[in-house]
């Protein structure tokens, strides 16, 4: 185990000037912190979209199509898309632009941007701001991991396959039943438009849907759902609604630079519409009720590590990253055990 060692996640440095392009983007945009998202969208609009639309044109035949393709997906869906995903996001919790703005930017992205990685239009949205975070993980939330055995592949891909056929559809129940009805006739409108625009596209070039529209969006539901297994996986079942037992945190890992400090999941449910330059400084302050409620917290590995050390029930890598706040496990024996009893599936009501 580990003792909480100063940590090195991202936090806002003041800047005392800022360039011409920053001032630019600053007129529209309600907190300076943001200004990286900016930077991020503008590399998505040079790297990520024109190369998108060019698969579509006949400019490109063989293995030329190929080749540009095999760099576009590589790019777009290894290298960009888990900084968007999360950069998104954040943006679902906090307005990013100013009013006269927000709604027009804000839909702009959700309808043309995030299908680039497998978003489709507003159903990220409706199913994390309308249910995950009302729900935080229990019973009612569709996505929830707690009627699972979570150091089970097996059970990983039930959950999977789960959320990729019945997920949209749960989602619209739930939203249905609270008469959320702005939120899940978003979810309709996106869904079933992005049906339809990708039929469509299919017959204009068939190979270029399924590499920009269609494998992304299967790609990105299998990392979401990979991704919320393992923010999810160890859950005190005899408190399942306990916060700081039902998440975990990811603490100085380079993941946490490139995805805006999303290693810090417990503090993200507690505090949902903090920026993510403040995480850092409020877990400090919390660490002592981290300590009395046994909250798990990994120090140098993200979400994928811990995903693989539950697949391959390696709970003494994780137990080796495990940060032993105020001491609260006496031994590492102890510390293993806990975290195999909240790895065990939780019975559903009945």
């Amino acid at each position: 185990m580990k003792i909480l060692a100063a940590l090195t996640d991202p936090v806002y440095t003041n800047k005392a000037h800022f360039s011409r392009y920053e001032n630019f983007w600053l007129r529209f945009m309600n907190d300076k912190r943001d200004l990286p998202f900016m930077y991020l969208l503008t590399r998505i609009h040079i790297f990520i979209l024109p190369v998108a639309l060019l698969l579509f044109t006949p400019l490109l035949k063989g293995w030329a199509w190929w080749l540009v393709a095999g760099v576009y997906f590589y790019f777009s869906q290894f290298y960009f898309k888990g900084r968007f995903g999360l950069m998104f996001h954040c943006l679902c919790h906090r307005k990013m632009f100013k009013p006269g703005y927000q709604q027009k930017i804000h839909g702009y992205i959700s309808w043309i941007i995030c299908p680039l990685f497998g978003h489709t239009p507003e159903s990220y949205f409706s199913h994390h701001m309308g249910m995950h975070h009302v729900e935080n993980n229990n019973e009612e939330d569709s996505s929830s991991t707690m009627h699972y055995q979570r150091d089970s592949f097996k059970s990983f891909l039930s959950y999977f396959f789960n959320f990729l056929f019945l997920g949209v559809i749960q989602t619209f129940q739930y939203l249905y039943s609270r008469k959320r009805k702005k939120l899940y006739t978003r979810l309709t409108v996106g869904e079933w438009s992005y049906i339809i625009f990708c039929i469509v596209l299919c017959f204009v070039n068939l190979k270029a849907t399924l590499m920009v529209c269609v494998f992304p969006l299967l790609f990105a539901r299998f990392v979401m759902m990979l991704g919320n297994w393992a923010q999810h996986s160890f859950i005190d079942g005899s408190n399942p609604e306990n916060i700081y037992t039902n998440s975990i945190n990811c603490i100085n890992t380079p993941y946490n630079h490139t995805c805006w400090n999303d290693g810090y999941h417990i503090i993200h449910h507690l505090r949902p519409g903090m920026h993510y330059t403040d995480m850092p400084q409020e877990f400090l302050k919390r660490q002592d009720e981290f300590a009395r409620q046994k909250a798990i917290v990994f120090d140098g590995i993200h979400y994928l590590h811990v995903f693989y050390y539950l697949m391959t029930r390696q709970y003494n890598k994780l137990a080796s990253n495990l940060v032993n706040i105020n001491n609260t496990f006496e031994t590492r024996e102890q510390a293993i055990c806990l975290m195999r009893q909240r790895t065990q599936r939780i019975p559903g009501k009945s």
